[in-house]
C-alpha cells in the first residue's frame, strides 16, 4: 500500500533521475527515508561520470548515505527508486538492512521503453529470499518515471 508520502518521495527519485540524465548518466534516481519518515538522502545514477559500472542510483544512495550518516541510519529505512532495482541493487538493499523498497518503473517497462542492459529479475523475488523481511511496493508513478527514461520527461 502506498501513501501521499510515497508519492512525494517517488517524485524526488524521479527528479534525481532527470538530474542524472542531465549530468550524462543513465536516468535513475533514489531516495532514502528513515524509519521515522525523515528524508535522509537523495542520489542519482553516476555510472558514466564516475566510470564505475556499479554506480546505479540505489548503490550510490547506500554508499553515500552510509559514508555521510553512518550505516545504522539505513536500518529500517525505506528506499525509493525510480526504476525497479536490478539484482545487484536488490542485494545492496538487503545488506543495508532497509525495511522497504518502493520503485517507480517495473523491469518490464524499463525493457519496453529501452532502458538498455538489465538484469530483469523481479526485485520482490530477490528480496523474498532475504533472511529479514523487506517489503516491496511498486510500480508507483510508472508513467512519470518512464517518461524520463524515454527522454520525454
Amino acid at each position: 500500500m502506498t501513501s501521499e508520502d510515497d508519492t512525494r518521495y517517488m517524485r524526488l527519485a524521479i527528479a534525481a533521475s532527470r538530474d542524472a540524465l542531465a549530468a550524462g548518466n543513465f536516468p535513475y534516481g533514489a531516495v532514502l527515508v528513515s524509519a521515522a519518515g525523515q528524508l535522509l538522502h537523495v542520489a542519482q545514477n553516476n555510472q558514466v561520470t564516475t566510470n564505475d559500472c556499479t554506480g546505479h542510483a540505489e548503490v550510490a544512495l547506500i554508499r553515500e548515505a552510509s559514508a555521510q550518516l553512518g550505516a545504522d541510519k539505513l536500518v529500517g529505512a525505506t528506499i525509493y527508486a525510480s526504476g525497479e532495482p536490478c539484482a545487484m541493487c536488490a542485494g545492496a538493499i538487503f545488506w543495508s538492512r532497509a525495511a522497504r523498497l518502493v520503485f517507480g518503473m517495473s523491469n518490464a517497462t524499463i525493457m519496453r521503453v529501452g532502458g538498455g542492459a538489465t538484469l530483469a529479475m523481479n526485485s520482490a523475488a530477490v528480496l523474498a529470499t532475504a533472511s529479514h523481511p523487506i517489503q516491496v511496493d511498486g510500480p508507483l508513478l510508472e508513467d512519470e518515471a518512464a517518461a524520463v527514461l524515454a527522454g520525454k520527461g
